[in-house]
């Protein structure tokens, strides 16, 4: 019985021994010395990290990146105040519109135009009224062509300058007690010459005075005479 005993636990402690050699040997590490190469690209096991381009522009490394274009600025022309008359080359609206009539009609030298207009003053007649005031229209009774005027009164300018058009069209007038001479002057004589105008004249209670119709040269006057009565009170 004790032989067993003995076989028994002998048999136990070399299998205890046998697995404890075992697993020894599993914890046991294999050193595998490492082989020196010259090159170090030549080694198979060595991991080298690629170059980093410097060259490469900033945008390439932002793949997903949105870029927006830039807003260009156009250039703004200065704008220019709009005027009829140029600078420094007419000093007054009147001249501007007599060198764009003169351009429009075309106007020639006196001398070129027709002279079968008067070259004398022409008298129209002498008339009688109890209206202070008068009522004096005009008008071009040819073709409008550039024709100017300038009415007086008593040797006073009551109209610088008139263009006669084919409308009739005037101004009114007060008279002095007893004689009042009325004047027109030709100041040029159109595109084609003579001067031509036809002229009424009205009391203040629209009766017509007087009508005519003149053809001047250039400088020449047309006249009247009214004599003015007031009436008794």
């Amino acid at each position: 019985m004790n032989m067993k005993l003995n076989l028994f636990l002998l048999f136990t402690f070399f299998l205890v021994l046998t697995a404890s050699a075992q697993i020894d040997s599993k914890n046991k590490s294999i050193v595998i010395s490492a082989e020196e190469v010259e090159d170090p690209k030549q080694d198979n096991e060595l991991i080298i990290m690629p170059e980093e381009n410097n060259s490469a522009k900033p945008d390439d490394k932002k793949e997903n990146e949105i870029l927006l274009p830039k807003k260009a600025t156009l250039p703004v022309a200065k704008r220019k105040d709009f005027s009829m008359i140029k600078e420094n080359k007419f000093r007054n609206p009147a001249e501007l519109y007599q060198k764009q009539l003169k351009i429009a009609l075309k106007l020639r030298p006196d001398s070129e135009k027709s002279n079968n207009g008067r070259s004398t003053t022409q008298f129209f007649g002498e008339y009688r009224t109890k209206s202070k005031t008068l009522n004096i229209v005009y008008r071009d009774h040819g073709a409008q062509d550039g024709d100017l005027i300038r009415s007086y009164l008593n040797g006073f300018v009551e109209k610088q300058r008139v263009l006669l058009e084919t409308q009739f069209k005037g101004y009114f007038t007060t008279l002095k007690p007893g004689d009042n001479v009325i004047e027109f002057e030709a100041l040029n004589q159109g595109s084609s010459g003579p001067n031509t105008a036809e002229f009424k004249v009205y009391d203040k209670d629209g009766v017509l005075i007087l009508e005519s119709r003149w053809d001047l040269l250039t400088g020449v006057r047309g006249t009247f005479t009214v004599i003015y009565t007031p009436e008794e009170e």
